[in-house]
C-alpha cells in the first residue's frame, strides 16, 4: 500500500508538501500541487482521514436528519446536500427523525457522537429538545425546510406568497369557495401556508370560512379524511389546495373514492412539484420548490458557519415557481 512518502518522492517534493496539497493546510503551487495529485492517482494513494482527525478536530462530515427521505421532496434536498457536501470534500451521516421530537432528540445525539462537523436538520413540529441540545453543544447547525428562529442558521423556501398566488389564480377563476389541506400544526411551514391562504382570501375579497380550513397532518391518509371533511360541508369547496406533495396524493384519492373527477366537478392546485405531477390526468397545477437549491445552500451556510464560528446566524429564503397545468380547471398559459 502506498504512503505519503511513496508520493513525495514520486512527485519530488516533501512530505510537508504532501500534507498540505491533502489537508489544505496551506497553499501550494498548482504545478506543484498538480504533481502531488498525479503521483497520488498513479500510485492508488488513499488518505488516512481518520489519522488527520485526530491531528484537526474535524472529520469532514456532515450529518443530515430530515424525515420521510423516502418523500421525493426531500429526495431532491438530499441531493443537492450530497452534490454540495461532496464538492466541499465532505461526506454525510444521514438519519431519519420520523418527525417525532423524541426520537429527533435522539438521533442528533447519535449523529453528534459520531464527531461529525456540523449537522443539516429538518426539524419537527417540537425541537425544543433538538435546539436546546445543539446550542448547549455550540454544535454547528443549520436547519432546512422548517424555520425555528432568527437566532439560528436556517435555509427554506417562500411558503406565503406561493400559496396567496394559488388561492388568487383559483378566485380568478371564479371560485369563491376554496379550500386548504393544510400541514401538521406546529411547523412553520403549515403557519407560513395557512397565511398566504387567508391572505389570498383578502386579497380577492373572499371572507374566511373555518369549515373550509382542515389539516392533513402533511401526510397522504390525513389528507384523505381531510378532503372528506372539507366536502362534508354544507357549502362544500369547488376548488382545493394541498400544502403538500403527500397530500395532494390522499386528495386525489378522496376526490376519486366520492366520484369527484378534476377539474371537471372540482378544481385542485398543489404546494409542491414533483415528477409525475406532469402524468396525472389532468396535469397539476404547482408550486415548485428549488428542493436541491435549498440542500446545496445548507450545506453553504454550515461551511460559513464552521469557517466563522461567530458570524452572525441567518436566514436563506429561496422563491419557488409557479407551475401552470390544467387541474386548476383552465388551459395552460391562460
Amino acid at each position: 500500500m502506498a504512503t505519503m512518502v511513496d508520493v513525495a518522492r514520486r512527485a519530488g517534493v516533501s512530505v510537508a508538501t504532501v500534507s498540505h496539497v491533502l489537508n489544505e493546510t496551506r497553499p501550494v503551487r498548482p504545478d506543484t500541487r498538480k504533481s502531488v495529485l498525479d503521483a497520488i492517482d498513479e500510485l492508488g494513494y488513499t488518505h488516512n482521514t481518520l489519522a488527520r482527525s485526530l491531528v484537526t478536530s474535524r472529520t469532514r462530515s456532515i450529518g443530515l436528519a430530515v424525515s420521510a427521505i423516502s418523500n421525493p421532496y426531500f429526495t431532491e434536498i438530499l441531493q443537492g446536500v450530497e452534490a454540495g457536501a461532496l464538492e466541499a470534500g465532505y461526506s454525510l451521516l444521514i438519519a431519519d427523525p420520523h418527525d417525532d421530537p423524541v426520537h429527533e432528540r435522539k438521533v442528533v445525539q447519535l449523529l453528534h457522537e459520531r464527531r461529525v462537523d456540523g449537522m443539516i436538520v429538518a426539524p419537527s413540529a417540537e425541537p425544543a429538545a433538538l435546539v436546546e441540545y445543539v446550542t448547549k453543544r455550540a454544535v454547528p447547525t443549520v436547519y432546512l425546510d422548517r424555520l425555528v428562529g432568527d437566532a439560528h442558521d436556517q435555509v427554506c423556501a417562500e411558503s406565503t406568497a406561493p400559496i396567496r398566488q394559488l388561492v388568487e389564480h383559483l378566485a380568478d377563476l371564479g371560485h369563491t369557495r376554496i379550500g386548504l389541506v393544510a400541514g401538521l400544526p406546529g411547523l412553520s411551514t403549515t403557519t407560513e401556508r395557512v397565511a398566504g391562504y387567508r391572505e389570498g382570501l383578502r386579497s380577492r375579497g373572499l371572507p374566511f370560512a373555518p369549515e373550509l380550513l382542515a389539516g392533513g397532518n402533511s401526510e397522504a391518509e390525513g389528507a384523505e379524511d381531510a378532503t372528506r371533511h372539507l366536502l362534508a360541508a354544507p357549502e362544500p369547496p369547488t376548488a382545493v389546495i394541498t400544502a403538500n406533495n403527500a397530500m395532494t396524493i390522499g386528495a386525489l384519492k378522496a376526490l376519486g373514492e366520492m366520484g369527484l373527477r378534476v377539474p371537471r366537478d372540482i378544481a385542485l392546485a398543489c404546494f409542491d412539484d414533483f415528477s409525475w405531477a406532469d402524468l396525472f390526468s389532468p396535469r397539476l397545477t404547482a408550486i415548485s420548490q428549488p428542493s436541491r437549491e435549498i440542500g446545496a445552500a445548507a450545506v453553504q451556510l454550515l461551511l460559513d458557519r464552521l469557517d466563522d464560528p461567530a458570524r452572525p446566524p441567518r436566514t436563506i429564503r429561496l422563491p419557488c415557481t409557479f407551475v401552470h397545468r390544467t387541474s386548476c380547471g383552465c388551459g395552460e398559459g391562460a
